[in-house]
């Protein structure tokens, strides 16, 4: 089963947290702050993480900021409800997805499988992100689904899951208007609710990494009102 790294400086919610996903067969491994968790990512890296916001030493913007220049593993947060503004920043800096607390248990455990359902091969069936063996080429955009890679221009550009997950359904077909519902439903699992803002976040994350790369990128337009497209070569 998956790994899960949960990290709160609140030990009662790492307390019952731990104890609901472990109910479910996932194996736990818990940090009390972001600098500790770093440091044990180093050598035990997770199948997915679990971060508060709000933590001593190194918080939870700081910890996805510091994960997301090495790695892609998929990061779900815990935040409260006043904390919306933090929300979107997560969004665009690589966040998978948001629990508001208080939350549920059961609620963390469906979001939990619903990530790890794009990420994670089940029953002998590819997970949603690689459901196509084929690379896709679409110009100087070239995407390898099963490895997870893409690149532009021969050089690489590092997505989450949901990235990857958008920019393959525009790819798919160039020229052809997306709306923002279809590509909720190309990247999240039907379980999980998303709105608007969400995916208008993950389209200018990968907007600004397509730039680091080349800075004349514009192949994802916006259609206001409508979607986004791919733009045909």
């Amino acid at each position: 089963m998956p790994t899960i790294a949960l990290v709160d400086d609140d030990r009662n919610i790492l307390t019952s947290v731990s104890l609901a996903l472990e109910s479910e067969g996932y194996r736990i491994m818990t940090y009390t702050d972001g600098a500790s968790a770093l440091d044990g990512f180093k050598t035990s890296p997770p199948d997915l993480a679990i971060l508060d916001i709000k933590m001593p030493r190194m918080d939870g913007m700081e910890t996805l900021r510091r994960m997301r220049q090495k790695t892609d593993i998929p990061v779900i947060f815990l935040t409260s409800k006043d904390e919306e503004i933090d929300e979107l920043f997560g969004l665009k800096m690589g966040a998978d997805d948001f629990i508001r607390k208080p939350f549920s248990q059961r609620l963390l455990v469906e979001r939990v499988k619903a990530v790890l359902r794009r990420t994670t091969p089940k029953d002998g069936q590819p997970a949603k992100e690689i459901e196509s063996k084929t690379t896709l080429e679409r110009g100087q955009l070239r995407m390898d689904p099963e490895r997870h890679t893409c690149t532009w221009k021969g050089q690489p550009v590092t997505l989450t899951v949901t990235e990857f997950l958008i920019l393959q359904a525009l790819a798919t077909r160039p020229g052809v208007v997306k709306s923002r519902n279809a590509l909720m439903d190309a990247a999240y699992d039907d379980q999980v609710y998303v709105d608007d803002r969400t995916i208008d976040s993950h389209i200018k994350r990968l907007r600004k990494k397509f730039k680091l790369v080349d800075d004349e990128f514009e192949m994802i337009e916006t259609l206001y009102g409508v979607g986004y497209r791919f733009k045909e070569a």
